[in-house]
């Protein structure tokens, strides 16, 4: 009998143990698991901050992108209204030659004609040199007044005419293309009906 306590004593010091191993052998799984899922949520952090940061960073490089093509759309803009309106200035300072051209043909002094011819010439080469450029005069004798291309600098009373409607131009107009260069300075019709 002593035998058989003593295998029973065995049996349940090995129960025991073996219930106290695999204790500890869930104990260091718990340990392990929680270890595990902590790592995991960890990750999943870092990944949702990635993910968020990778999404700023996309949102950021399409507004640089859509500043780009803008700055080049308003870049080509420039551009084109720089070759466009290249002779500008130009023009301007050629506007009071022009003048002078005209004011000198209407002048009718005897013998002077060849000399008048010579002048024309030059004239006309120069009005065609402008009007190969874009630079146009302003036809607006006996058109209606427009304060956009017109300086209304006298007013007189005609009953042959319409009211508002340009009866004289005093210095002439021009445009650039679609550009107003200088404003025709004109006399304008005022009825008092």
């Amino acid at each position: 009998m002593d035998e058989q306590v003593k295998e029973e004593s065995k049996t349940n010091d090995f129960e025991e143990k073996t219930l106290e191993e695999n204790k500890t052998e869930e104990s260091k799984n718990d340990s392990f698991t929680k270890k595990i899922k902590d790592k995991k949520k960890k990750i999943d952090k870092e990944k949702d901050e990635l993910i968020k940061a990778n999404l700023e960073l996309k949102e950021k490089v399409l507004r640089i992108t859509a500043e780009m093509q803008n700055m080049r759309r308003r870049n080509e803009i420039d551009m084109a209204n720089l070759y466009k309106y290249d002779g500008y200035d130009l023009a301007e300072k050629l506007l009071p030659v022009l003048d002078n051209f005209e004011r000198a043909l209407n002048i009718k002094v005897e013998g002077s004609l060849k000399f008048l011819d010579g002048f024309k010439m030059i004239y006309n080469n120069l009005v065609n040199i402008l009007n190969s450029k874009g630079i146009k005069e302003l036809d607006v004798l006996h058109k209606e007044f427009d304060p956009n291309i017109m300086n209304a600098v006298m007013t007189e009373e005609n009953k042959e005419f319409e009211k508002n409607i340009v009866l004289e131009v005093m210095q002439k107009g021009y445009m650039y293309n679609d550009k107003l260069i200088r404003p025709a300075m004109v006399k304008v019709n005022e009825r008092n009906d």
